[in-house]
């Protein structure tokens, strides 16, 4: 076995992101967590045995203060910070309020994948990899966080076609509905749980490892000519075809 490969997880402490840097540690990689809640990122860290790194990645002062915490040479960047924010502030009276919501799930969706993976551009090792979590809500539409999910998916273009010609490949992750997150910060109806489980060909809720292993997938050498593609991973409730 080569040597151990420097992996950094954004938004690691809990749900897709936990269950993605669970496994590459699995795996024998050297594993960095990030996320903006300290004290929920320093344990997941001790249970995972990985590097915690907290700050705020749609910052960009937070992100180029972290950047002396973060590996030298980056072997897989898998960008997962993220989450739907309509479901912290609700839905907005005038336009001001509507814009700030728009504003939040951009923040959180797009400049947090776009700032970390421009500030580690000097540190992907030749043949790295980078992973994007997007969402079928890009195809299905959801507001603002869909519309924010599918210019990941307009932006993973450019990265991958950067970033091409060192081996480094750039790929999305497009999970459905998925359970054992905090993604709906308690607001999913059992109603409308039932059916988006309908909506599945499988008909089941995905769960954290069913993206996380897609994840490491296309992390692996095996997977070196996979590039610039949108992977959906939801029990076929959205045919990628």
């Amino acid at each position: 076995m080569g040597q151990s490969r420097e992996v950094v997880v954004t938004g690691g402490g809990t749900g897709i992101g936990y269950a993605v840097a669970a496994a590459f540690a699995a795996r024998g990689d050297r594993v960095t967590i990030t996320g903006r809640r300290e004290q929920v990122l320093t344990e997941s860290a001790a249970l995972l045995g990985a590097n915690p790194v907290p700050f705020d990645a749609a910052d960009p002062d937070a992100v180029e203060r972290a950047l002396a915490e973060l590996p030298e040479r980056v072997d897989v960047l898998v960008n997962n910070a993220g989450g739907n924010t309509d479901f912290r502030t609700g839905s907005a009276e005038d336009l001001k309020s509507f814009a700030a919501n728009w504003q939040a799930n951009l923040d959180a969706n797009v400049f947090t994948a776009v700032l970390v993976t421009r500030a580690l551009r000097e540190r992907f090792a030749d043949g790295a990899r980078i992973v994007t979590i997007g969402s079928i809500a890009a195809r299905t539409g959801a507001g603002s966080y869909g519309a924010a999910k599918a210019a990941l998916e307009a932006w993973n273009v450019d990265v991958a076609r950067e970033f091409g010609p060192r081996g480094i490949t750039a790929n999305i992750v497009a999970p459905g509905l998925v359970g054992d997150t905090e993604f709906f910060q308690g607001k999913l109806s059992d109603e409308r749980r039932t059916w988006l489980i309908g909506n599945t060909l499988t008909k089941r809720a995905g769960e954290p490892a069913d993206v996380a292993e897609v994840v490491a997938f296309l992390a692996s050498p095996e997977a070196r000519h996979v590039t610039g593609q949108i992977v959906h991973v939801n029990g076929g409730a959205h045919l990628g075809r």
